[in-house]
């Protein structure tokens, strides 16, 4: 990251403000490079019941076997969307970073609440699993190698699905990795705003159980967790309390990334940007453990 481009993004502030989040959003899609001329897209199939239960399915032609990336929108519950409108590329810049890099990538929408409150976003995500795990190999993916990468809401989505065993099916959770983009780990801890209420509901003594810390800690699936320098406090309590949970039951230091000079949405945004600081961070992830379970 350039000095300048630092500046820029630490004179948004860190609280989610509309001039942080549209200007993050200008300063990125004003520097995205463009989609590859190689790219292939199918908009809009569906992976369950709800309206909502859609995908985008992103390659490049003749890719096969290929790890699959599906990226998992944030939006604090109640909002948010696989695809910007007022033509902005995001999150397709996800996408066709995944088929530029030899994956197939997925972005995915998912039910809101409040109409849909706490377990519909690990139930969503056991739906879309078992939808890739039946589906991806006939757009060239690999279905023993899927990643979901959530940012903010859709992180906790992520964690949520993997932390809590009851949601996966009777042969395990399906994934080769998770990517968690700011996440909240202890909902209980958890600033409780009227998003996070709209979703877990006002019955605080049930927040603990929707918690994923231990569950996170103690599941094989690999993870790796990323927190921004200019994150929300919140997040970055979280991330935290998660680093210091993880070293206590693991005696070493979890997979997680302090994104120097980034905010809470300009990680995801820069994908597809020159020189990108998420875009090697995942890259190599997947390197790292997409041949484990083989």
């Amino acid at each position: 990251m350039t000095p300048d481009l630092r500046t820029r993004i630490e004179a948004f502030g860190s609280d989610l403000s509309p001039t942080m989040m549209q200007g993050t959003q200008a300063l990125f899609a004003a520097s995205f490079t463009g989609f590859s001329a190689l790219t292939q897209t199918r908009r809009d199939l569906s992976y369950g019941p709800d309206e909502r239960h859609r995908l985008d399915i992103v390659r490049q032609e003749e890719t096969q076997s290929a790890p699959v990336l599906v990226y998992i929108h944030g939006g604090g519950f109640v909002m948010g969307d696989k695809r910007s409108p007022e033509g902005l590329p995001f999150y397709d810049n996800v996408s066709d970073f995944a088929a530029r890099n030899g994956m197939i990538g997925v972005t995915v929408t998912y039910r809101l609440a409040p109409d849909h409150r706490w377990p519909a976003g690990p139930e969503d995500m056991a739906t879309l699993i078992a939808w890739l795990q039946s589906n991806i190999a006939r757009y060239g993916g690999d279905p023993a190698k899927i990643y979901l990468m959530g940012q903010s809401a859709g992180a906790v989505h992520v964690a949520s699905y993997v932390a809590q065993p009851r949601f996966h099916q009777p042969s395990g959770p399906g994934l080769a990795g998770a990517l968690l983009i700011s996440c909240i780990y202890d909902i209980a801890a958890a600033d409780a705003n009227p998003f996070h209420k709209a979703y877990y509901g006002d019955d605080t003594a049930a927040y603990p159980a929707c918690s994923t810390t231990d569950g996170l800690i103690e599941s094989k699936v690999p993870v790796l967790a990323t927190v921004s320098e200019f994150d929300v406090t919140d997040f970055q309590k979280q991330a935290a309390s998660y680093v210091a949970a993880y070293a206590e039951q693991q005696q070493r230091f979890p997979r997680m990334h302090w994104l120097a000079g980034h905010n809470h949405l300009s990680p995801v945004l820069e994908i597809g940007s020159p020189n990108s600081t998420l875009e090697p961070i995942i890259s190599n992830f997947v390197a790292q453990t997409a041949n484990q379970g083989e």
